[in-house]
């Protein structure tokens, strides 16, 4: 990012840590040098897919050292927008989403086995402007040759010529943070891009090793290239190492992206040394090290897995829990094999958060021996809260309805959640269940692009706080004939007058909306009463409200 020059000792002192610009263990790329290509590629993959992973609901805990302004450490810094967002102690910012800077519909589900570890990876994970979000949806990146949205920062629009890879959008950033964008491309691609079937591949490719499409890699160079590597990115890739345990290594060298994409594809990499080849050394975890398991409700654990990882270690290594709440934190081993320790994965320990009391509890974990000098500690954080009580949400008609996709929508809970879970079935023209899938996320709605030619979707929504979830909503049902069945409390019936409708109901009805067939909104009123008049253009129109027990289909003339 240009012109973005950070005050490090400020941003020691917001952490109260670490001294800022830390920069990567010694010896944590030892593995890279002598090789190139796709092996150099797959070296990289073998150091970042190893890292702890964090839980979604906990990631608002790490934003504040990993998005904040040095000078400003109670500011957001969000590259979707110019808009002032403050930091609320570890909780969601309002007006603000957790955002997979590389859409997390491109690879599928959310769960362990559709890859979580992307999924919560800090390495691509941002705070970033609601709206902004809104409009970039899941569009590749790209340049705008038309907009369609433009806040001064974020441009979403038709892409220039020969880029897009097919799609009819793109998300285009600001000059400012192309290269932080380009950046955490590569790191996906590296880390990802060979374990994962790709879903959408406008710039991802599932038959190249390089795992992204050349139209992409030509783009991401050039904003490679254009806007260096900041301080901000520095300062990021050290807080997201003492989170997560791993680094985007394209920021600490940016050069390794010219050898597996660039002018240099084919020579030897060297890093030129900068590690000692004989001391025994812990390469993870590092002093300082926050181990942030965030919030368990009581009666629940919580496991975070960390690779202890060192090199030329002379003994086994010793692990223990101590201080502070240390009953709270448990670990299967108090001893680790230095064969194990020494090996390029690592050792995985596992770490168990079980609190027996509400609130908030801290302790630490040690590792020493090994013949490292001294010993490193880890802090571990845990906070417990009461079982949570979710009530239902209400799910409303789907809008945007296309022969390709629709969007649902859903009234926002009143209860402090951590996301929303989707859960939609798609049938075939004969009744029979295709597919059956869940979805998260953070919005009050959820587009879906794959509706395919006399399918029947339907989906249900829930909320989801601390492991637990509230029970289904209605069903919404999208079949070939447009919006149908609306689950409601209240009856409305509608007069076709000259211009408009006439409402006839019970008592008054709120959030009164008006589509065309295919899920345009013509019109929205807060609230009807009994004979008002609607006035509407000419045309088949549909008529939903929340508490209405279905939709109504008019002929306006």
């Amino acid at each position: 990012m240009k012109h973005c020059y950070l005050l490090a000792a400020i941003a020691a002192i917001a952490l109260g840590t670490v001294t800022a610009g830390a920069d990567a263990p010694a010896g944590y790329y030892k593995t890279l040098d002598g090789k190139s290509g796709q092996a150099l590629k797959t070296a990289v993959r073998d150091i970042t897919v190893k890292h702890t992973v964090l839980s979604y609901g906990s990631l608002w805990n790490y934003f504040p050292a990993t998005d904040r302004y040095t000078d400003n450490p109670s500011r957001v810094w969000d590259m979707y927008s110019d808009n002032v967002y403050y930091f609320n102690g570890t909780k969601s910012v309002s007006g603000m989403n957790k955002e997979h800077s590389l859409p997390k519909s491109w690879w599928g589900g959310y769960g362990p086995e559709d890859g979580y570890n992307a999924y919560t990876d800090l390495n691509h994970l941002y705070p970033s402007d609601e709206p902004a979000n809104l409009a970039k949806l899941h569009y590749p990146l790209g340049e705008v040759s038309s907009t369609s949205f433009d806040n001064g920062c974020t441009k979403v629009g038709a892409p220039k010529s020969g880029q897009g890879g097919g799609s009819a959008n793109v998300f285009e950033p600001d000059d400012r943070y192309k290269g932080d964008f380009a950046r955490t491309y590569f790191y996906m691609a590296a880390t990802y891009g060979s374990d994962y079937t790709w879903k959408y591949t406008w710039m991802m490719s599932n038959s190249s090793w390089q795992s992204l499409n050349q139209w992409a890699i030509s783009m991401l160079l050039r904003w490679h290239r254009a806007d260096p590597v900041s301080e901000k990115e520095r300062l990021r890739n050290d807080a997201v190492q003492r989170s997560q345990n791993n680094r985007n290594p394209f920021i600490d060298n940016p050069e390794l992206v010219e050898y597996i994409w660039g002018d240099k594809q084919g020579q030897i990499y060297n890093q030129g040394g900068g590690y000692d080849t004989g001391t025994p050394t812990l390469i993870s975890p590092t002093q300082g090290t926050v181990f942030n398991f965030g919030e368990v409700a009581i009666g629940k654990s919580l496991q975070l897995t960390i690779y202890v990882k060192g090199e030329h270690l002379t003994s086994n290594l010793s692990v223990q829990i101590y201080s502070g709440d240390k009953t709270m934190f448990t670990i299967p081993v108090k001893s680790i094999e230095r064969t194990a320790a020494n090996s390029d994965d690592g050792y995985p320990l596992t770490i168990t958060y079980t609190p027996t009391a509400l609130g908030n509890h801290t302790s630490k974990i040690l590792v020493s021996d090994g013949g490292i000098v001294g010993s490193v500690a880890a802090v571990l954080n845990g906070s417990c809260l009461d079982v949570p009580s979710l009530t239902a949400i209400k799910a409303l008609p789907a809008t945007n309805i296309t022969d390709g996709g629709f969007t649902a929508n859903w009234e926002a809970s009143t209860d402090d959640i951590d996301f929303y879970i989707v859960n939609r079935t798609v049938y075939d023209p004969d009744g029979n269940i295709l597919s059956s899938e869940s979805y998260t996320t953070d919005d009050t709605f959820y587009t879906f692009d794959d509706r395919h030619e006399g399918e029947t979707h339907t989906y249900t929504v829930q909320a989801s706080r601390l492991g637990y979830t509230s029970v289904e909503s209605n069903t919404i049902t999208i079949d070939p004939s447009g919006i149908t069945g609306v689950d409601a409390d209240l009856p409305m019936a509608l007069l076709v007058d000259e211009g408009g409708v006439r409402v006839k109901c019970g008592e008054p009805l709120r959030d009164v909306s008006v589509y065309t067939p295919t899920g345009q909104l013509v019109k929205h009123l807060p609230v009807v009463s009994n004979d008002d008049f609607i006035k509407l253009p000419a045309g088949m129109l549909i008529v939903t409200t929340p508490s209405s027990r279905r939709p109504y289909k008019v002929v306006v003339r």
